[in-house]
């Protein structure tokens, strides 16, 4: 029950947001919008209000925003300006992009959530590992130790400390720590990194401190824009053979979903960010079907001076969404099959 709620919670906002992108910027440059709809399938409620009617469907595994014009054969809505393929090509491509865009939003605000509830990541001076054969390690310093002073000066930040190792390349120094309770004082040679300065060869632990929202919302900007280049880094690598293809599909999402609901809340918003983060750049994909094929198909208008036979553009990406229905269920079987061979195989002890 724990996984299917959740699993909702997390389709749920990332649809809306994805959705909510295309919607607004479409209200924003004058398109009529005829349905915003979360789901597919028969409507479960419906809210009419203006022009749009606002839907919610039985099947929670997607959503799609209705827009006058888009249709090649309605022509209506295409006379007074309020269609879609009677806007500029610059307007059309801010309403297909608003999607994916709203997806990383999304990842920073739920990053950025996290961020201000549980506290800002923050390096420590307590030491979490020691490079075995470097100075720290050879002096006798200590994973757990905390370091409390350099030279009789105290240090209260991670930063302060690394910076004033960082002055001292090759030099005997004096570091002081805390040990169970106890100060301890050891002599250290500091080396020389490539960059020519101090280095003692230890890693601090991770603490969490308070921060404020504009911290918060950096942060969370941060770390979106670096799971990003994490992500398209692992496609190139998958796609030039480098690393192994591993994709999943509905099945694992919602078994990974279960399994952070139960770890717990937080970690629950940073998956979900992980995952708005993989859809927005899925959705930015030129494949048929998806937003970024759509985005190429205006670029291509914008170049040749006149639009793409609608007729057969739709063609093209239904073409593409019956290939990406089949690749999600072959995706889907695989993820069964390993489910279920999980679950038979005994875990080694």
């Amino acid at each position: 029950m724990l996984t299917f709620v959740a699993s909702i919670f997390v389709f749920g906002i990332l649809i809306f947001f994805h959705e909510l992108g295309h919607f607004a910027v479409a209200k924003f440059v004058g398109i009529k919008v005829h349905e915003f709809s979360l789901g597919f399938g028969p409507k479960l409620l419906t809210l009419p209000k203006g022009d749009t009617s606002y839907n919610l469907r039985i099947l929670p595994l997607g959503g799609f925003v209705r827009m006058a014009g888009m249709d090649p054969n309605e022509k209506d809505e295409e006379d007074d300006g309020r269609g879609f393929n009677s806007k500029t090509v610059g307007q059309r491509i801010a309403v297909i992009f608003a999607g994916p865009l709203m997806n990383f939003l999304l990842a920073v605000l739920l990053f950025s959530t996290i961020f201000i509830f549980q506290g800002i990541p923050v390096a420590t001076t307590v030491i979490s590992e020691v490079i075995p054969d470097f100075p720290a390690a050879k002096s006798g310093i200590m994973a757990g130790d905390r370091i409390l002073a350099v030279d009789g000066q105290p240090v209260d930040s991670w930063e302060e400390l690394s910076g004033t190792i960082s002055q001292k390349p090759e030099q005997e120094i004096e570091v002081t720590v805390l040990r169970d309770g106890v100060e301890k004082s050891f002599r250290v040679f500091t080396a020389r990194d490539e960059n020519n300065t101090g280095k003692l060869g230890i890693y601090p632990e991770q603490g969490l401190s308070k921060g404020n929202l504009f911290q918060a919302l950096a942060l969370g900007a941060d770390y979106t824009a670096r799971i990003t280049w994490m992500i398209l880094d692992f496609v190139a690598k998958m796609i030039l053979g480098q690393t192994p293809a591993d994709v999943g599909g509905p099945v694992r999402v919602v078994s990974e979903i279960g399994k952070a609901a139960q770890v717990g809340f937080f970690f629950l918003l940073q998956l979900s960010a992980f995952l708005s983060i993989n859809l927005g750049l899925f959705n930015l994909f030129p494949i048929p079907a998806l937003d970024g094929s759509r985005i190429l198909f205006l670029f291509w208008e914008k170049v040749r001076g006149r639009p793409v036979d609608p007729v057969k553009e739709n063609f093209i990406h239904l073409i593409g969404f019956g290939l990406l229905l089949l690749l999600i269920v072959v995706i889907t079987y695989n993820d069964i099959l390993q489910v279920f061979l999980s679950e038979r195989i005994p875990s080694q002890r």
